[in-house]
């Protein structure tokens, strides 16, 4: 596994111009915990990735710990993982327990998470058997459409019922609306939403968009894909540090850049910014999607 609190970042190689022609450069902005998935899908894809992370993930698992701790789970019906990196931090603090949360007989505990997270769940019989020794007890929900509001819909209606819902608490940066906006939803279909702190999203500082702005100036920067709103709202912070741009600079310099997008609350979320998005996945519960759509712009399908 990565490490999360201090990732190490790959130097960016240098592009020839045969590799700059024949393979586009193609920028990612995603944290560690999902970096070398995205990486692995552009090469075999035919592009050049350039890891160019604007957040850095810090685990807060000790806040989960009080809500796990038997019998203190009993009292939610449901725990809400909208991403990868809230699993992997309450799968850490299950490491601190050597007994079930749940005991073996009650009301369905419902576990949902989205795409290609809900494999973290599914593919680990351990992290079930954290919650109960009972797996008949827990239900895995995984939406069809997903989105924080898919995930929503396919709970259904709380009839005032509690929902852990473990989620990032952002440092450096404004909170984008997807979780407060995902609590709120919670709470209209009748659910009792208790939100807790799974991990620090931070800016990674100043430096984080200078491959960027240097790769733009040399023409050399295809596309860049982008994986959360916050993403997006870091690498502007940078720019602006760096040599005080803003996107509209970015387009000026590098007018052929591709902005992609990972799924439509993404895309939304870079065009509040001011940042416009020419692709977005229509299939978002992998990168798979995101890669897929940059093919078809690119040709490279």
């Amino acid at each position: 596994m990565m490490n999360m609190q201090n990732p190490t970042y790959p130097p960016p190689g240098p592009l020839s111009p045969t590799i700059t022609c024949s393979k586009p450069s193609v920028a990612f902005t995603t944290p560690s915990n999902y970096a070398a998935r995205l990486s692995h899908l552009l090469t075999l894809k035919g592009y050049n990735p350039l890891w160019c992370p604007t957040l850095l993930v810090h685990q807060t698992s000790h806040s989960l710990k009080p809500y796990l701790s038997p019998p203190n789970l009993e009292s939610f019906s449901a725990v809400a993982f909208t991403s990868r990196a809230a699993i992997s931090s309450l799968s850490t603090a299950a490491n601190d327990f050597n007994e079930p949360f749940l005991s073996p007989h009650g009301e369905t505990f419902v576990i949902a998470a989205l795409g290609k997270d809900s494999e973290l769940i599914l593919d680990n019989d351990s992290f079930i058997s954290k919650f109960c020794q009972n797996p008949n007890r827990i239900r895995v929900l995984v939406p069809p459409i997903a989105t924080p509001s898919g995930l929503v819909e396919s709970l259904g209606l709380g009839l005032g019922r509690r929902v852990l819902c473990p989620v990032p608490t952002v440092v450096g940066l404004d909170e984008p609306p997807v979780v407060p906006n995902f609590l709120g939803e919670l709470e209209r279909k009748g659910w009792v939403p208790v939100r807790v702190s799974a991990y620090e999203t931070r800016w990674a500082g100043r430096e984080c968009g200078r491959e960027v702005v240097e790769r733009c100036e040399r023409g050399e920067l295809g596309a860049v894909v982008f994986t959360s709103t916050a993403e997006v709202d870091g690498l502007l912070k940078s720019l602006k540090d760096l040599c005080g741009w803003d996107w509209e600079m970015v387009r000026k310099t590098c007018p052929q850049l591709v902005v992609a997008a990972h799924g439509p609350v993404t895309a939304a979320g870079a065009e509040s910014l001011g940042v416009k998005v020419d692709v977005v996945s229509s299939k978002f519960d992998s990168f798979d999607g995101v890669v897929d759509a940059l093919g078809l712009r690119f040709g490279l399908v």
